[in-house]
């Protein structure tokens, strides 16, 4: 660095990334700084600058850098951070100690964690270290990539395997085989290795029967509510198996569970008719909740619920890496709880771009006019939640099905509609009394009006 550049950062003040000390003899000070900052997001510490951001410099003795690299040793796990010298005035130095985010958090500073809170350094309280700690030993040692205990190819699908690659092969995500054998094709998929399955084999690809009994957390709930809360049940079931099965079960659910949605495009007296929210949004919110799940929880599932005014995509396990809810919006990088499931779900082309899941069921909402997916995390669940459009404004929701329809085509259409423009638009069996009638409440409740009258009456919405 030259000193310019240490004056301008210095200019910028104190913060998450930067901190300032006046000379080494508060270095044990700025190491806790250091390891803070290896916990976080990296940054930089600067001797010889005073915390009002002036820099001053200070003599750097023979033994000057030695004494604080003693300490960066101190900390553990070991990291080796760039230490530069900088003339500043004469025979006055500043020392610029920069780290990048350690690669093994949380690191520790003669035996005590530290985060970065502001421009101030704290203790990291227990249960953050612990979730810290719990995450970098994920990364070495997890659930899926353990042994599958006494399970062999026998236990798996042979078909669903030989699907998986033959679609992976066909979309590009993985190289021709050389066999068709399934041990070959699993070692390919990198869940087999020695002649031993993965747990994330069996999940993928295990038989119903074997699964219910040595992994009953492989399992999906479905269930359809009356109204907005869970009150009363219209259907409710659960099915066992296969990461993949479970899959086609939820997305089956949906077809027979889900209304049709209607839009007219200007131009067009045509209705055209639609799944109510965009199937390929749901499959990826499905799908991610398949691939990020934590599969250590014992009696954990996917849950898929449908109530009048929304739908809800509910996974076990919380959000990890620090990310939250807001972050799965925006640009971050994918880091998969479970990575050798979530590669095959991409190489199967069921994950279309690792990282974007979120921002694409985003834009798939949007295309479709309804509002953004929410994502929520609750006691170690994260739910995704669809919300229909027409549910969202306050006296709607409890219009009946033919007034939320006709409600609908109004919105949607790019002119007013009279009468019989609404019925050859709706089922032919509709009732034109019950239609009037229909009309007349919406107009009452304010969310239509109407020019005109009688037969000649034309009706658009508020």
């Amino acid at each position: 660095m030259t000193p310019d550049q240490i004056r301008e950062l210095a200019a910028t003040g104190e913060s998450e990334v930067l901190e300032f000390k006046t000379t080494t003899r508060s270095c044990r000070k700025a190491m806790a700084t250091l390891c803070a900052m290896l916990n976080q997001q990296g940054g930089y510490v600067l001797f010889g600058v005073r915390p009002d951001g002036v820099v001053v410099g200070q003599d750097v003795g023979e033994h000057t850098i030695e004494e604080v690299s003693a300490e960066i040793q101190r900390i553990d796990t070991p990291v080796f951070p760039k230490i530069e010298r900088v003339s500043v005035s004469g025979d006055r130095q500043v020392i610029a100690v920069h780290v990048h985010p350690g690669s093994s958090p949380p690191h520790r500073y003669r035996g005590v964690s530290y985060r970065r809170v502001g421009n101030a350094t704290r203790s990291m309280p227990a249960d953050e270290y612990n979730t810290m700690l719990f995450e970098r030993m994920h990364s070495e040692r997890r659930w899926e990539n353990q042994i599958a205990t006494g399970w062999t190819v026998d236990d798996l699908d042979i078909n669903e395997i030989r699907n998986t690659v033959a679609e992976a092969v066909r979309v590009g995500r993985l190289g021709e085989p050389g066999s068709r054998e399934p041990e070959e094709l699993l070692r390919g998929l990198d869940l087999m290795r020695d002649g031993v399955l993965f747990r994330a084999a069996a999940a993928l690809f295990g038989k119903v029967e074997r699964l219910e009994c040595d992994m009953p957390q492989c399992t999906l709930r479905v269930a359809r509510f009356r109204g907005r809360d869970r009150t009363e049940f219209l259907d409710n079931r659960q099915f066992h198996g296969n990461a993949f099965s479970l899959l086609e079960n939820a997305e089956r659910f949906l077809r027979e569970t889900l209304p049709i949605s209607s839009r007219f495009e200007s131009g067009r007296m045509q209705r055209i008719d639609e799944p109510l929210f965009p199937p390929l949004a749901t499959r990826e919110a499905l799908a991610n909740a398949l691939c990020h799940r934590d599969y250590a929880m014992g009696g954990g599932s996917v849950s898929l619920a449908v109530y009048d005014d929304r739908l809800e995509v509910t996974s076990t396990g919380p959000l990890h890496f620090g990310l939250t809810p807001e972050d799965l919006f925006g640009p971050h990088e994918s880091r998969p709880w479970n990575p050798l499931i979530a590669r095959t779900f991409y190489r199967r082309g069921i994950i279309e771009e690792w990282g974007r899941g979120t921002t694409r069921m985003a834009d798939l909402a949007r295309f479709a006019g309804l509002p953004r997916p929410e994502i929520e995390e609750h006691s170690d669940c994260v739910t995704v939640r669809f919300r229909h459009a027409e549910h969202m404004a306050d006296g709607e929701s409890d219009l009946t099905r033919q007034q939320a329809a006709i409600l609908t085509l109004l919105r949607h259409s790019s002119h007013p509609l009279a009468l019989r423009d609404i019925r050859s638009l709706m089922d032919r069996k509709t009732n034109e009394r019950q239609v009037r009638e229909d009309l007349a409440t919406l107009k009452a409740r304010g969310l239509i009006e109407s020019a005109g009258r009688g037969r000649g009456a034309r009706w658009k919405p508020l």
